[in-house]
């Protein structure tokens, strides 16, 4: 699904449909207070949201690995590998396993570090640790209770924060934001704070990063261009290649982790053949794309860069090194 135009702002509908927020946020704090979770060999590094959709999540668990893997420790992922069929617990591997059976982002982060699918994290976490794995980055499972989180960060994005600060379905919030950052230990903000989310990080530390186009960029300058991506901010991407120099001449936004068939692909060539225009897309939607096509797509990827590297250390200290 696509996140409706009214979880931006407050308004009617989000005022009629608060009542069924209040139930979905009670039946949330349910689940987590059903027990105190298991408890892992390893550190467990949560790196959550608190808002439905695309904050961000995977380039910080990637940026979390990369700096992890620079001071000699040995990361794995887990992910539950939502949009796709397995249910683990499953050792990733980008070559034999396509993203409708773990789901786009396992591939992604699988690039990067050893990458377990499990629909029950526990499992996940218990392989993991029978492998080597000495940190254990969980992408996503903020909310979810059944595995014991060291740290959990809060992803926002710094353009949308948190919407009308509403819960499902009266706005993006799968809990209520002072609920949330009061679980967590820092908030990861990405890019300008457009909407005063660090604010409301109820005095937890926040750490400023900004996403970074990858050398691919560089063929996008005065480029025409027919951008498509199933993410959960279509417009994101679509304003970085045009920050990026791109000419873009048509978008198509899907909905997040959309599965791309023969003719979702055929219509897109279609289009960028009559415009004399080239198709990009996200590292994340290109992994969902059928084999035969991909060399006709270009793909934009980025990576997340911390202002103060520094304060990494900081909130690692004492729980995944002395």
């Amino acid at each position: 699904m696509r996140a409706p135009d009214f979880w931006r702002h407050d308004g009617l509908w989000p005022r009629l449909l608060a009542p069924l927020g209040g139930l979905y946020a009670r039946a949330g704090r349910r689940r987590r207070l059903g027990g105190e979770g298991f408890a892992a060999a390893m550190p467990v590094i949560c790196v959550g949201n608190i808002v439905a959709g695309g904050a961000g999540k995977t380039p910080v668990c990637l940026a979390v690995a990369r700096h992890l893997q620079e001071r000699g420790r040995q990361p794995h992922f887990l992910t539950r590998g939502y949009g796709g069929t397995e249910a683990g617990p499953r050792l990733v591997d980008p070559l034999r396993h396509p993203a409708s059976r773990v789901g786009d982002e396992a591939l992604l982060l699988a690039a990067q570090a050893p990458t377990w699918v499990a629909r029950h994290r526990p499992d996940g976490a218990t392989a993991a640790a029978e492998m080597g794995a000495q940190v254990l980055i969980m992408d996503d499972g903020f909310q979810n209770g059944s595995l014991r989180q060291d740290l959990a960060l809060v992803v926002v994005d710094g353009g949308y924060g948190f919407g009308n600060g509403r819960v499902i379905p009266a706005g993006p919030c799968r809990e209520s934001v002072e609920e949330g950052m009061a679980r967590a230990k820092a908030m990861v903000l990405i890019g300008d704070d457009l909407t005063g989310a660090a604010a409301m990080a109820g005095g937890k530390t926040v750490l400023r990063a900004r996403l970074c186009p990858g050398p691919e960029a560089v063929d996008l300058a005065g480029a025409r261009v027919v951008a498509f991506a199933g993410i959960g901010r279509p417009e994101k991407f679509f304003a970085t290649l045009r920050q990026a120099g791109a000419d873009v001449v048509a978008t198509h936004a899907f909905a997040d982790h959309h599965p791309y068939g023969r003719g979702d692909v055929e219509r897109l060539r279609q289009h960028a053949a009559s415009l004399n225009a080239q198709l990009w897309t996200t590292a994340k939607d290109a992994v969902r794309l059928p084999a035969w096509v991909r060399a006709d797509v270009r793909v934009l990827t980025v990576t997340l860069a911390w202002d103060d590297s520094a304060a990494i250390d900081a909130l690692l200290a004492g729980i995944v090194w002395p």
